[in-house]
């Protein structure tokens, strides 16, 4: 994309200069002073070449060592005023002295102002260097994919070593620096206007275009060839698929479709059920359970409508029933036989990569298929992260793989329930559990409760939570287990066992039934090859802007990348990941995490897209803050769930939206509009507009939008409004 718009904005400037002279405009006077100024610098220049090769080269050093704009106009005057030699060995080495002395400064001096300033490339340019190491610093240098500022600067807070980064840098830059020269060369040359036509500095602009368009392609060739290199000889002639995908997870199917819907051969692997983790495991299980604890709350609590409350007995085998029966009525969307009859085959069993066109398939009927293959997408998914702690074993674990067949086994659930980890997962499950029955101690080791929200989200989660009965510990952070002295353990909860809790003011034991374990994932990667493959499994996997891994036809999409853990950010990677795999020898497409909503179902829900408030202000973003309080809107009123607010996010003296987060009833639903607006560049003035069904929550939105256009009135009109009417009624 970038190569394209460089030749795009090379032809716009010949199509320029061929306007100007068909248009006959070479008699204008505009180059008179500007020729005028240059033959004098040239005087002083060809009088005193040791001074002034002196002072330009300082000049130019302090611009580069400052971070100063205007590095590639000096380059040009540098061509213009010295020549092509002597300007390509002033500037080449005054650029790379100056970045290196910028690296140096960023290193032990600015570190907190560029964190603050580049902190979204920072991280792009830690991705490339642990991807690549010394020679992404050469591929950023050789294509401009970063402003020279911010790589020396970003540079400057890595682990590179000064060496490296100035011979890299001096190697990096040579090209570019020397077609800038030749270009100022060409321009000194110029007497009038119509001199732009002249053929030598025309073939120096298209020399830029070339550079733009053929140096990525060169560089990726060079690439390919040093990481095939052992296994060039494996490559077969004619593949059996276009596209292999592991993993039938959200974003291995949503691979297979994008695959399938283009006409390519697709082969689907998956060793369990299809469908993944969000069918079996996460979103569609705890979903459902959390509808019904939803409901018992509310019979709990039915005065609150004019009702005779009522405790509900809930039974946990006809609980579990339902549950499964959910499960079974979203699994025909993602089973063998719809992806067969788009033309995918789907093969049962485990993936291994056994070459970087080559996929052997251990079936679990038995026996093993390989598939050779022009791309792969690696979409296994990720595993839970059990904390490694005395006397675990003993007591026995639940994580979200394993919950929900334990709880298939009981009769009732655990009557005190523990559960560490105050993250989505375990906010939704202990408030749930609790509904449900179970008396539930959830354990935070941090100081709040859903740290990357905002601390009035996280405050107003740990109210709702201790609401309705469970126990918050925030700041508590899980030593030791053991069976309590009637307790016999099992993983089922038999038997009561015992937990320490380190805290500020010492230690506590928690007496429970049953644990649950929600202290995060980790992206499954051993095991695929990709060891043999030289591909590091260090989670998640690394990859570039467009989810290709070391090997530019291997492609990874979903949580074995990150940096989210959802189930649609899988399914958008995978798209990406699809068509960048099977097209991108035409082009290829940078992942845009730019609006990625996100929501976690406790009640209120809590729901969020963009920056919210602690990011925006650790990012040094200027923002103006609008809060909605959720009683604002009719319709919460009257259903009685006023609980929560909107919170917008707006560019300092503009409508454009920067984040939502949403505290309240159907949170999740109401986020759609504003990731809409976000996503598409609608302002709230846009929103404002949009009529809006009434009573209905959906309206939180136009609500927020019109306390934005209050805040933001046009005073002096009005003033003038003001005036006019008092005229108009005689006054």
């Amino acid at each position: 994309m970038r190569t394209a718009q460089s030749f795009w904005r090379v032809l716009a400037l010949v199509l320029l200069v061929g306007a100007l002279w068909w248009l006959d405009l070479a008699q204008l006077p505009g180059l008179n002073p500007l020729r005028d100024g240059r033959d004098t610098l040239r005087t002083v220049v060809q009088e005193q070449p040791l001074a002034s090769a002196a002072l330009y080269f300082g000049v130019y050093l302090a611009v580069a060592a400052l971070s100063i704009p205007g590095a590639a106009v000096l380059t040009l005057v540098g061509g213009a005023l010295f020549g092509f030699g002597a300007g390509l060995l002033l500037v080449s080495f005054a650029s790379s002295i100056g970045a290196t002395l910028a690296f140096l400064a960023s290193r032990h001096l600015l570190r907190e102002g560029v964190e603050r300033r580049w902190g979204s490339r920072l991280a792009a340019i830690h991705r490339g260097l642990e991807r690549e190491g010394a020679w992404y610093l050469l591929s950023l240098r050789l294509l401009p994919l970063f402003p020279f500022v911010a790589v020396n600067l970003a540079m400057g807070l890595t682990r590179m070593k000064t060496a490296t980064f100035y011979l890299m840098s001096q190697l990096g830059m040579l090209a570019g620096t020397a077609v800038y020269v030749a270009a100022g060369t060409e321009l000194a040359q110029l007497e009038s206007v119509a001199d732009v036509l002249s053929g030598r500095l025309l073939a120096t602009f298209a020399l830029l275009a070339l550079l733009a368009l053929v140096a990525p392609r060169a560089l990726a060739r060079w690439r390919s060839q040093r990481v095939y290199a052992r296994w060039k000889h494996l490559r077969p002639r004619r593949f059996d698929c276009n596209l292999v995908v592991i993993g039938a997870g959200a974003g291995g199917l949503v691979s297979a479709y994008v695959g399938a819907a283009v006409k390519a051969r697709v082969t689907l692997v998956e060793a369990a059920a299809m469908g993944g983790d969000c069918l079996h495991h996460g979103c569609i299980p705890s979903k459902a359970l959390i509808r019904s604890a939803t409901l018992a709350h509310q019979m709990r609590n039915a005065s609150r409508y004019g009702l005779d409350d009522h405790e509900p007995a809930p039974r946990l085998p006809a609980l579990m029933r339902r549950l499964q029966q959910v499960v079974a009525s979203v699994a025909p969307n993602d089973s063998a036989q719809r992806y067969t009859a788009m033309g995918v085959e789907v093969l049962a069993g485990h993936a291994t990569i056994v070459n970087p066109w080559t996929v052997e398939v251990r079936l679990a009927e038995g026996g093993v298929q390989r598939r050779s293959t022009r791309a792969i997408v690696i979409a296994a998914g990720a595993a839970p992260v059990l904390p490694q702690l005395p006397g675990l074993a003993q007591v026995g674990c639940l994580s979200s793989d394993t919950l929900w067949d334990a709880l298939a086994g009981m009769q009732a659930l655990p009557s005190r329930m523990l559960v560490l980890g105050g993250g989505p997962m375990g906010c939704e499950m202990a408030q749930c559990l609790q509904r449900l029955g179970a008396q539930v101690t959830l354990a935070e080791a941090g100081p709040r409760l859903l740290p990357s929200e905002d601390a009035e989200v996280s405050a107003l989660t740990a109210a709702s939570l201790s609401a309705d009965g469970v126990r918050v510990l925030c700041g508590h952070r899980a030593l030791r287990f053991a069976l309590a002295a009637d307790g016999e353990g099992g993983a089922e909860g038999a038997g009561s066992k015992t937990g320490v809790l380190a805290h500020q003011a010492g230690e506590l034991e928690v007496v429970f039934d049953a644990l649950l374990c929600a202290t995060g994932r980790m992206a499954r990667l051993s095991g695929y090859g990709l060891e043999e493959l030289g591909i590091a499994v260090d989670a998640p996997l690394q990859t570039d802007e467009c989810l290709q891994t070391l090997y530019p036809n291997i492609y990874a999409a979903g949580d074995v990348v990150g940096p989210f853990q959802l189930t649609h950010a899988a399914a958008h990677q995978a798209w990406y990941a699809t068509v960048n795999a099977l097209f991108g020898g035409l082009r290829r497409f940078a992942v845009d995490y730019s609006v990625m909503p996100r929501a976690i179902f406790v009640d209120p829900e809590v729901a969020r897209v963009g920056l919210n408030e602690q990011e925006a202000l650790a990012q040094g973003v200027a923002f103006e803050l609008l809060r909605l309080p959720m009683e604002r809107l009719d319709r919460a009123v009257t259903d009685g769930q006023t609980q929560g607010f909107v919170k917008l996010l707006t560019a300092a003296g503009t409508d454009r939206i920067l984040g939502v987060t949403i505290v309240g009833a159907h949170a999740g639903e109401l986020l759609a509009e504003f990731a809409l607006a976000m996503r598409h560049g609608l302002g709230l003035r846009k929103v404002l507009a949009t009529v809006h069904s009434y009573p209905t929550f959906s309206e939180a939105g136009r609500l927020a939008a019109g306390e934005w256009m209050r805040a933001h009135q046009p005073r002096r009109m009005l003033a003038w409004a003001e005036r006019y009417h008092r005229f108009m009624r005689g006054g």
